[in-house]
C-alpha cells in the first residue's frame, strides 16, 4: 500500500473492484495511520513490497535499475522500515516483481535486514523450477543476513508433487548451516490468484492496461495462446496448465455483467462460449479489465499433511479477512479466508492427528510471532499484549467451502484483541479492538529507527 507516487495512487484507485476506498496517502506509514484511525478489529501489520519500491522508481516495465535507481529503491525500503514495516516482501511469479534479478533483491533485503527486518517471498517457482527458486531464496538470506520466509509453501502441479522431499531437505540443510529460513502455508489443495498466472510475463510488461491492450492484438493473442498451451514453460509458472481448465474456479470479477460466471470453472465458461479455455481466459481479462480472481487446484493432500507437521512451518491464510456481509458478498472468496486456522485443528489435529494440539497452537501463535520478532505477541505471559483466542478443540470447525465460501468457522467462543473483546460468545462485537503492529525500526513512540534496531537484531530457530 505504499510508498506510492502520483501515478501509482491514481492506478490504485482506478483498478479497484467491488471494494472502493479513497487513496489519501503516499507512504506506507501514512497508510498504516489511516487504517488505525478508521478503526480495525484485528491487528494489522505490513511488509514493504520490493515490487512497490521498484514501481515507484521504474514503473511496471521489464527494465533493470541503474545503480542510482537501485539506490533510490534502497532509500525507499529504509524509509518504509522506519515507518513500521516488518521487512521486505516480493512475489516473483507476478509482473512486475518477476522482472527483478537476484542482485536487486539482495540489495533491498540487506537494507531491510539492517533495520531488523526479514525477507518474505512468493518464490519464482513453486512447481517446475522449485529447487532453483528455493536456492535463490536461501542465497538471498545468506547474502543479506536477513531471515527468510517462504510464504505459502507448496509443491504445485501433479508432475511436481514428488519434489517435496528435496524441498524439505534443502531447507533443513540451510537451517543446519546457520541460514535463517522458515515457511508458512495454508491448508487447502487449491491456491487463489488471477489469470496473470496463466500467461507469460512478457505480455504483462508495463502493467494491467498495457497487458490488456496487447491481448487485443490478434498476433500477440496467437503467440500468448501458444505459450499458454505449453505445460512446462522454461521461464514462467503456467498455473492454468498445471491445474487444467477443469481444475479452476472463477471467484471474482470487476464487471457486473461477468459476475454470473462466479463459481464456474474456466472449462465450463469456455464450453458455454464455444471457445478454447485459453481464448476464454484472454477474453475474460479484456472484458473484466482486471486479472480476474480464480482458484487453481494444484496441490496434493498427502503433501499438505506432511508439511503441517514440519517444525519450521507456521500457518497463514494468504487471503484477505473478509466479513460475510455487504460488498464482500459480491464476489466469492477462497474458503481459506474464513476457514484456514480452524481447519488446522479440525482436520489435522482432531481428525488426522498429523500434529498435536500444542504444536498447532505454537504454529498459529508463538512461531509466527518469533519469526516476525514480536516478543510481546504470541504468548500468554505477563506484560504481553492480551491477544487471546478461546476455542473448544472438540468442536472447532471450518465451514467455508468453494461453493459457499462466506461462512464463518464455529467453535470459537471469545477472541480478545489487545485486551478487548472482538468476539463474544461466538459473535463479532464490532469493536475496533485492533491496532497497527509495527516493526523493530519504527521511529514513532520511543523507537530509535534502523540504527537502533540493528544493534540488537536477533533471531532464534
Amino acid at each position: 500500500m505504499g510508498p506510492l507516487n502520483q501515478k501509482m495512487a491514481e492506478l490504485m484507485a482506478a483498478r479497484q473492484d467491488d471494494i472502493k476506498y479513497p487513496v489519501t496517502w503516499t507512504t506506507l506509514g501514512q497508510y498504516l495511520e489511516t487504517v488505525q484511525r478508521r478503526g480495525i478489529s484485528p491487528n494489522v501489520a505490513s511488509f514493504v513490497g520490493a515490487s512497490t519500491v521498484r514501481t515507484v522508481v521504474l514503473g511496471e516495465a521489464d527494465v533493470q535499475p541503474s545503480p542510482a535507481q537501485l539506490e533510490q529503491m534502497r532509500v525507499l525500503v529504509h524509509q518504509a522500515m522506519e515507518e513500521g514495516a516488518l521487512g521486505l516482501t516480493t512475489m516473483l511469479i507476478y509482473a512486475p516483481a518477476t522482472y527483478a534479478k537476484t542482485p536487486e533483491l539482495i540489495t533491498l533485503a540487506q537494507e531491510s535486514a539492517r533495520c531488523g527486518g526479514m525477507y518474505t517471498v512468493h518464490m519464482r517457482s513453486e512447481g517446475d523450477r522449485i529447487e532453483a527458486a528455493l536456492q535463490e531464496t536461501i542465497d538471498i538470506a545468506k547474502a543479506s543476513g536477513a531471515p527468510a520466509e517462504v510464504y505459502h509453501l507448496k509443491v504445485a502441479g501433479k508432475d511436481n508433487w514428488g519434489k517435496l522431499d528435496r524441498v524439505i531437505a534443502m531447507v533443513d540443510a540451510a537451517r543446519a548451516s546457520g541460514t535463517r529460513i522458515s515457511a508458512d502455508m495454508y491448508t487447502y489443495t487449491a491456491g487463489a490468484t488471477g489469470l496473470d498466472a496463466a500467461m507469460p510475463a512478457w505480455v504483462q510488461d508495463g502493467g494491467l492496461e498495457a497487458w490488456i491492450a496487447r491481448l487485443k492484438d490478434p498476433a500477440v493473442r496467437t503467440k500468448v495462446i501458444a505459450e499458454m498451451r505449453n505445460p512446462h514453460p522454461g521461464n514462467w509458472e503456467n498455473l492454468l496448465a498445471a491445474s487444467g481448465a477443469d481444475g479452476t474456479l472463477l471467484l471474482a470479477f470487476k464487471n457486473p455483467k461477468l459476475k454470473p460466471l462466479t463459481g464456474k470453472s474456466l472449462a465450463e465458461v469456455a464450453k458455454m462460449r464455444g471457445v478454447s479455455p485459453e481464448d476464454a481466459a484472454i477474453d475474460l481479462v479484456i472484458e473484466d479489465g482486471s486479472r480476474v480472481g480464480l482458484a487453481y487446484f494444484l496441490m496434493n493432500e498427502d503433501n499438505i499433511r506432511r508439511q503441517v507437521a514440519l517444525p519450521w512451518v507456521s500457518f497463514g491464510s494468504d487471503e484477505s479477512g473478509d466479513a460475510p456481509e455487504g460488498v464482500f458478498l459480491l464476489s466469492a472468496a477462497h474458503p481459506r479466508a474464513y476457514g484456514n486456522f480452524a481447519r488446522v485443528f479440525a482436520e489435522y489435529v482432531r481428525k488426522d492427528h498429523a500434529l498435536s494440539l500444542e504444536q498447532a497452537v505454537r504454529k498459529l501463535a508463538t512461531l509466527p510471532a518469533d519469526n516476525l520478532s514480536l516478543p510481546d505477541r504470541g504468548r500468554l505471559t505477563a506484560g504481553a499484549f492480551a491477544d487471546v483466542v478461546v476455542f473448544d478443540p472438540n468442536t472447532i470447525q471450518d465451514r467455508a467451502t468453494y461453493a459457499k465460501s462466506h461462512q464463518l468457522s464455529t467453535g470459537v467462543s471469545y477472541v480478545i484483541v489487545n485486551g478487548k473483546l472482538a468476539v463474544k460468545e461466538g459473535a463479532p462485537t464490532g469493536a475496533a479492538t485492533g491496532r497497527v503492529v509495527r516493526g523493530r525500526a519504527w521511529t514513532g513512540a520511543t523507537g530509535g529507527g534502523c540504527r537502533a534496531a540493528a544493534k540488537d537484531w536477533t533471531w532464534s530457530k
